[in-house]
């Protein structure tokens, strides 16, 4: 006999079962703005470093470009932190964990001092950093021409890149050098800030349009503070490329372009929460500690603004109080 199943046919009829009553509307997921999307998911991370990358209260959205702005003349493709995980980063490990700065010229007593550029380096890298002994001109051997405008004399900093690449400490993470003479990256620039590989871990920077007598204009009060400020944003933009990081577009931060001297003075001498990911994840440090230590660098070499937003950083990432 075959098997038969039976589905509880008992030949009587039974009362319609009483509709569901229909299902609430499936709440839509509130949309995440692009530049705090490109900071990633934190939810799995230590309360502090979720707090030190929560952009709330400290960090204003990048403007929109205008006139000769960089991003109006330069439009760069945004590079969240996914982003740069996938590509080839350069995180410090084993052996190679200094960075090296390597004077090129000479340094007139009214430039930035050196030592206290290390160690404003050496507080926001938080790893060593050690000064080269400098090199002149005629011996790197790049090209040069003669500025139409201002009449100086400029490097060009492509050639400057490559001779760096055949000079790299075995111990270093990365070479930066630094001159006060002009640089540009090529005929049709008028010139540039400063030039560092994303794959070579090598940069250079001039500090000689920081200086209103580069272009024979009187040196206002306060001068040498301003001068210090704009090394400084310079030589540490350049050193965030060695590791990986583009261009920001996502909020006012020290590793977003600059086409001209008042942008490159708008811009904060800390990163972003994407950018600041992204070096945390390179070099592993602990950010409540390193916004401390900053704190004190700045408030020591007198870049006052900064020092406060570091000692209030701090407060957030460690005890979580603003």
């Amino acid at each position: 006999m075959p098997l038969l199943a039976a589905c509880g046919s008992d030949d009587k009829p039974r009362a319609a079962a009483p509709p569901l009553p229909p299902k609430p509307p499936t709440p839509a997921e509130p949309e995440v703005e692009p530049r705090v999307a490109a900071i990633g998911d934190t939810s799995d991370l230590a309360p502090e470093l979720r707090r030190a990358f929560d952009p709330a209260g400290d960090f204003t959205p990048m403007p929109k470009p205008r006139g000769n702005d960089w991003l109006a003349e330069h439009p760069e493709t945004p590079q969240s932190y996914r982003d740069w995980l996938g590509q080839d980063t350069h995180v410090i490990a084993g052996p190679r964990r200094v960075i090296y700065l390597l004077p090129i010229g000479g340094f007139p007593a009214t430039a930035p001092a050196i030592e206290t550029l290390r160690t404003i380096m050496r507080a926001f890298f938080v790893t060593e950093v050690r000064t080269l002994p400098a090199v002149t001109v005629a011996e790197v051997g790049a090209k040069t021409r003669i500025h139409t405008g201002t009449r100086k004399q400029q490097l060009l900093a492509p050639h400057v890149l490559r001779w760096l690449t055949k000079r790299v400490p075995e111990d270093a993470f990365g070479v930066e050098a630094i001159t006060m003479v002009d640089l540009y990256p090529e005929e049709s620039w008028n010139f540039v800030f400063g030039m560092a590989s994303l794959s070579e871990r090598v940069g250079v920077q001039s500090f000689a349009r920081q200086d209103a007598a580069f272009f024979g204009d009187p040196r206002e009060p306060g001068w040498q503070q301003l001068a210090l400020r704009r090394a400084t944003w310079t030589m540490i933009h350049e050193t965030c490329h060695m590791f990986g990081l583009t261009h920001c577009v996502y909020w006012q931060c020290i590793v977003a372009g600059a086409n001209h001297q008042a942008e490159a003075d708008s811009r904060p001498l800390h990163p972003c929460p994407v950018c600041l990911r992204k070096l945390h994840t390179a070099i592993k440090f602990d950010p409540g500690q390193r916004e401390t230590e900053l704190a004190k660098v700045y408030r020591s070499v007198g870049i006052t603004d900064e020092a406060e937003w570091s000692a209030r950083r701090a407060r957030w990432i460690i005890d979580g109080m603003r």
